[in-house]
């Protein structure tokens, strides 16, 4: 009898094994669907890997790509975790289909996701187009409305492909990628924390549509040809109020240290701060070109502090989420939790009551070897602007430098 029961084990154990090796997920390009609003689905594409560590993804928007490697598989159940981004896709899996969902949890946000191994179209449908949006767009979102708010389109286009950025005030959507059928313009960008989708009915020199990001806010835009539009300049937003010329503030790092500009480590030295999430793709963006700036520029006589706005509901985790996205960006200087809990900026601007407003995440303020505010530049323009990035770098390296030479 006990014979009879360690051969039953031994096929049912090979059985078992069987059946995981039929579920191991395919290699090569996939296609993702996250539903939106209005029953309206915003594609991706990804590239699937199995390496000896497991399984690896890149997401691809227009040029970027972003590496995902942190997969956990149980039987037909799977979890991907974003890089650096609190969210992540849970569902079930086969060996050609992925369903499930993207997952917030701090907001309390789920998107259905979607996922079909072997299929490298982006937007569905054939249709050639009938217009052409390469060029500058002045863009107003929410038109007419207390939310409304003025952003510059960037885009390309070669036959029926579309890339490009939206500029606005605070930032840019970063890439987006799509196309151009007949006259509706379809772009979209899935980067780990935004689920944004564009959709847009275009003439030769006009442009209306709608703005969805993931399944829980929409709103309208319209746009006009202009090459010659340009935004508000960056460092006229936010100033400090009437009577102040310094920051001051005094917030925990992971480690439980107390952290003030005022601290002797500061004194005597160009200070950079940056108000920041790590939730923010922007402040991704700009946190990727401090470490790097860092790195290729060194100096003892500049220091930089990032002053985190998290919306995690305990402070452990948002806590947790600084102490990833140090590891994953080798980051070299300071990260204090400001705020958790929201991200709401009026509650971020009371810990910081000197300033007028806090508009944008990030927003970076660059203090003097005297400890004076020099400059507060609201919002980032990304690599996704192109001339505007290369403007930006140049332009920081320029004040950080005309500053240490005081």
């Amino acid at each position: 009898m006990r014979k009879s029961y360690l051969f039953l084990l031994i096929i049912l154990t090979a059985y078992s094994c069987q059946e995981k090796e039929k579920a191991m997920l395919s290699e090569g390009i996939w296609r993702a669907e996250m539903e939106v609003q209005d029953g309206h689905m915003l594609p991706f594409n990804f590239l699937l890997n199995k390496g000896e560590l497991g399984y690896s993804m890149e997401v691809y928007n227009a040029e970027e790509t972003v590496s995902v490697d942190d997969f956990k598989l149980k039987g037909d159940s799977i979890t991907i975790q974003m890089p650096v981004f609190d969210g992540y896709i849970a569902g079930i899996y086969t060996e050609n289909l992925i369903e499930g969902e993207f997952i917030k949890d701090d907001l309390d946000r789920n998107v259905p996701f979607r996922a079909v191994f072997g299929d490298s179209l982006r937007f569905r449908g054939k249709k050639p187009p009938t217009q052409n949006v390469e060029g500058i767009w002045e863009t107003d979102f929410s038109k007419d409305t207390d939310d409304a708010y003025i952003a510059k389109g960037i885009f390309q286009q070669e036959e029926g492909k579309v890339t490009g950025t939206i500029r606005t005030t605070t930032g840019d959507y970063r890439y987006l990628e799509g196309t151009m059928q007949g006259d509706s313009l379809k772009l979209s960008t899935f980067d780990g924390a935004h689920v944004f989708l564009f959709l847009a009915k275009v003439s030769d020199s006009t442009m209306n549509g709608v703005f969805y990001s993931g399944n829980h806010f929409q709103e309208p835009f319209e746009a006009i040809r202009n090459e010659n539009f340009e935004l508000p300049a960056e460092d006229t937003l936010t100033y400090l109020k009437e009577g102040f010329d310094k920051v001051t503030f005094s917030f925990p790092d992971t480690e439980g240290n107390y952290i003030s500009p005022e601290d002797p480590q500061f004194q005597d030295k160009v200070v950079i701060l940056q108000i920041m999430g790590t939730w923010c793709p922007n402040c991704l963006d700009e946190t990727k070109f401090l470490v790097d700036y860092l790195k290729n520029n060194p100096s003892d006589d500049l220091e930089l502090i990032a002053l985190a706005i998290e919306y995690a509901k305990t402070e452990e985790r948002a806590m947790r989420g600084i102490e990833r996205l140090i590891d994953r960006l080798k980051i070299p200087y300071p990260i204090v939790l400001a705020q958790y809990g929201s991200d709401n900026k009026e509650a971020a601007n009371e810990k910081l009551p000197m300033l007028n407003h806090i508009l944008s995440y990030p927003t970076t303020i660059f203090i003097d070897k005297q400890g004076k505010v020099r400059k507060i530049h609201t919002g980032f323009n990304g690599p996704a602007t192109g001339e505007k990035y290369l403007t930006f770098k140049k332009e920081f390296h320029d004040f950080v430098q005309e500053l240490q030479a005081e």
